[in-house]
């Protein structure tokens, strides 16, 4: 296999704060305002802390996937229904043992772990209905192949903010390995105590609506969501689609620096060597992108490494923003959530202009960050300015314990004119 096989992203499934599906997402990720946060959760500490919630509601599994039953896999049911047709004609074409699954999780079914504990501690028993694999993070691996009737490799990637990003770096070698011929990769987190608790006791929960890159940042909103995607190196899934120029995975890289369990090398060594490397593999330089999706958590030291790593790469004039201010960290679903707003932007791009995620949360930029360019509402991308090959598009994710991805999105095939 060369190193310039396309990778298709030919087809998503999206959930997050923002809605359900492509459509409500898409609307309201490019809105002028900010989408509000609407619901928050108490805390042992006393604090309130506004949450990245899920604004539906979505049934129990059907009976005969009771045993996988747990929020964290009605919420994946909810995006692999996006893309079941999809999966389907994948099965039909290579057969079950072709199709593999590469998931990502960091909560699992942890919520409904937390329910039978308190009900074990109050009654000294474990309610009837609870079975411990529903909150082992190979649940919602194991749940979609069960699920969807796969029999190829199934497994679920742990590694914090960035396991979402590393499904799909994972699922990219299963292909070069003529393991299967597609993978159903992304990732999924939901909300619980564990969580939201735990991040409170290292002092990162902000009691406000994150502020990432302010000067009066304190810390992360918790989010959650899911996004699912088929990736293949056939094209014939991409002809449906009315996509003028399939969505690719062009590259990707990933480093683990190992600089602290919990906070990240400040002057983001780590972070710049998977960049590099992603940039290395989709044969661009820094000048060659686009748009960047921060990771940009609003902590302190998170936003300070990130605009140093990110200006010393490209300077101070790439579109850059973070897309947390909207639907919170949604941990190990992050790095899947936000490629998938990549794939948003590219598969809405129209007469040379393509749509760049609005940076919100700003009220006082921080004079001592370096300097970078936060893409203010309605902003474009004019691609008619100079003479673009292909759109590369990039998202990085930071995670605890030096564990750092950057995935590079675009257009395997030249830009056609538009008139």
């Amino acid at each position: 296999m060369t190193k310039n096989t396309p990778f298709y992203l030919s087809h998503m499934g999206i959930a997050c704060s923002l809605g359900q599906g492509q459509k409500e997402v898409t609307k309201n990720l490019f809105a002028p305002t900010r989408f509000p946060f609407t619901k928050t959760i108490p805390l042992f500490s006393g604090k309130q802390a506004p949450v990245g919630a899920l604004p539906f509601e979505f049934p129990n599994l059907p009976q005969n996937d009771a045993s996988f039953e747990s929020r964290n896999n009605r919420l994946l049911k909810v995006v692999l229904d996006e893309i079941a047709e999809a999966t389907q004609k994948a099965k039909e074409k290579y057969g079950p043992k072709r199709v593999a699954l590469v998931l990502a999780t960091s909560t699992s079914g942890m919520f409904e772990g937390e329910k039978a504990f308190a009900e074990k501690i109050k009654t000294n028993k474990w309610p009837k209905d609870f079975e411990y694999q529903q909150q082992e993070t190979a649940s919602p691996s194991l749940f979609a192949a069960h699920y969807l009737g796969i029999e190829g490799p199934a497994y679920t990637v742990s590694t914090a903010c960035s396991a979402g990003s590393k499904a799909l770096l994972s699922a990219k070698r299963l292909l070069e390995s003529n393991i299967c011929d597609v993978v159903i990769c992304g990732g999924v987190d939901t909300l619980c105590d564990l969580t939201l608790n735990g991040f409170d006791s290292l002092e990162l929960v902000s009691e406000m609506p994150c502020k990432p890159f302010d000067q009066n940042r304190s810390g992360i909103t918790i989010g959650e969501g899911a996004a699912v995607f088929l990736l293949s190196k056939d094209s014939d899934f991409v002809t449906e689609s009315n996509n003028e120029s399939p969505v690719t995975l062009l590259g990707g890289g990933e480093s683990c620096d190992a600089y602290h369990i919990s906070s990240p090398d400040p002057k983001g060594i780590g972070a710049e060597k998977a960049i590099t490397q992603a940039l290395d593999e989709a044969n661009l330089t820094p000048k060659d992108i686009t748009y960047i999706n921060l990771h940009g958590t609003g902590t302190p030291l998170n936003d300070a490494m990130e605009s140093t790593c990110i200006n010393r790469l490209f300077g101070s004039e790439t579109p850059c923003s973070s897309t947390k201010a909207l639907t919170g960290h949604t941990l190990g679903a992050s790095g899947a959530l936000e490629a998938g707003f990549l794939w948003l932007c590219l598969t809405h791009q129209k007469d040379r202009r393509l749509p760049l995620l609005p940076h919100h949360g700003i009220e006082t930029p921080d004079s001592n960050l370096d300097k970078i360019h936060l893409v203010r509402p309605n902003e474009f991308a004019d691609l008619s300015s100079k003479a673009f090959k292909k759109i590369a598009l990039m998202s990085n994710s930071f995670a605890f314990g030096g564990n750092n991805v950057s995935l590079i999105l675009g257009t395997h095939s030249p830009l056609k004119e538009t008139h």
